[in-house]
């Protein structure tokens, strides 16, 4: 089995569950597959991944498993005690191969019982489609262009700097991503929880942790993420109005953690409609915010401003960058920002699947909650995923979006 532990998920699938269990237990939602890359024949591997999801429906989460879930502040007993019961149901997730060679994943039902499918379904489409397209990998490759890495982090002499990993869905295969954690946190040093004092002198640490919630119970390191886009895009069909679908769903959030997690995902439907929407009240209230589409530098320079101009010290918020990082690009974003407010960068596939082969561009969105269609408005159109096209045109017209060029 290529998935051997519920565990082995990011950490916002845990936060966000949470929230559904404790907010909206009685939604129904309903998520589609879409590999990105041109031509890549993934139906003729359906039977294998439904072998591997078959698998995944065959786990419950262990006694140790869930103690390390008790132990994170955040994280609620009776949640734990849900999670005790918890399994995933293959009734819910069709995998259908289609002609063209393209791969039909829907998953559909309770949200409560579905969200915790994605993250180990795109693994798993991952795993499948290298372990038949690359036989005989080349490791070695793969071990020097992460030792390329981290001698970039560390020449750059900025011993503050610390990056993140977040590639488990993309990752190239779970021992893979298992040895680029090892070697990262061995050459570049890793934040460990709970932390250690360094003793004086001695080089900072520059693995700030993983969103892998198996990994980092296995390694000892610091488990990460707030909130994915489907939480705000439901939040389309589950508040009191369309409009006020993205404040309703921060303040929601807020309402769960109690300050804990406040770093808010800005591109849902687009920056300019999240600065209007993330007043005075929000830039108080949450830790910062996290970029995912669109161009970083720009959008940084737009949320320091936003912060002055709201009377908020961006010196005291903290930006993340986590769309399609890589170190060079990480590095020249740190030393834009870096003295001007707090920094972090979450690098997924060019960390995790990078082994000189083409990484799968491949996705699973929430199309439909209640009933109705949810979508995303992103700072980068392509990332745009909705099968409603009326939707989503009345969607830009609710929030001001300008329609993109053809």
């Amino acid at each position: 089995m290529i998935i051997h532990s519920l565990l082995d998920t990011d950490l916002y699938k845990f936060t966000m569950m949470q929230v559904v269990l404790h907010h909206f237990p009685g939604a129904r939602v309903e998520y589609r597959f879409k590999c990105r890359n041109p031509g890549v024949d993934l139906a003729q591997f359906a039977g294998q991944i439904r072998e591997e999801v078959r698998g995944l429906c065959s786990l419950q989460f262990r006694d140790a498993e869930l103690a390390y879930l008790r132990s994170m502040r955040f994280i609620k007993s009776d949640f734990v005690d849900f999670l005790g019961l918890f399994r995933l149901n293959e009734k819910y997730i069709n995998i259908i191969p289609q002609p063209s060679g393209e791969l039909e994943i829907r998953i559909k039902g309770p949200w409560l019982h579905t969200i915790l499918f994605e993250i180990p379904v795109l693994a798993i489409v991952n795993e499948v489609y290298f372990r038949n397209t690359q036989k005989n990998p080349n490791f070695q490759e793969g071990r020097r262009r992460l030792e390329t890495k981290i001698a970039q982090l560390q020449e750059a002499g900025l011993g503050d700097l610390k990056i993140a990993d977040y590639g488990t869905r993309r990752r190239f295969s779970k021992d893979w991503h298992e040895e680029v954690l090892r070697t990262a946190a061995a050459r570049l040093g890793a934040v460990t929880s709970p932390p250690v004092q360094a003793p004086p002198g001695a080089r900072l640490p520059q693995l700030a942790g993983t969103s892998n919630v198996l990994y980092a119970m296995k390694l000892g390191m610091i488990p990460l993420g707030t909130m994915a886009h489907e939480y705000l895009q439901a939040c389309q069909a589950l508040g009191p109005r369309l409009r006020d679908s993205q404040i309703f769903g921060f303040e929601s959030w807020a309402r769960e953690y109690r300050g804990d997690l406040g770093i808010a995902l800005s591109d849902v439907y687009g920056m300019s409609a999240f600065l209007r929407d993330f007043d005075l009240y929000f830039c108080k209230l949450f830790d910062g915010a996290r970029h995912d589409s669109g161009d970083p530098f720009v959008w940084g320079e737009r949320m320091l401003a936003h912060y002055i101009a709201n009377r908020v010290d961006p010196r005291t918020k903290t930006l993340i960058f986590s769309d399609g990082l890589t170190v060079p690009r990480t590095i020249e974003l740190y030393q834009q920002f870096r003295g001007r407010c707090q920094l972090a960068f979450g690098i997924g596939t060019n960390l995790t699947n990078d082994l000189g082969y083409e990484p799968l561009q491949i996705v699973i969105k929430m199309i439909e909650c209640n009933g109705q269609p949810v979508a995303k408005l992103s700072d980068t159109p392509s990332k745009n995923m909705c099968e409603d096209e009326k939707y989503l045109a009345y969607l830009r017209q609710v929030f001001e979006i300008e329609q993109p060029p053809a």
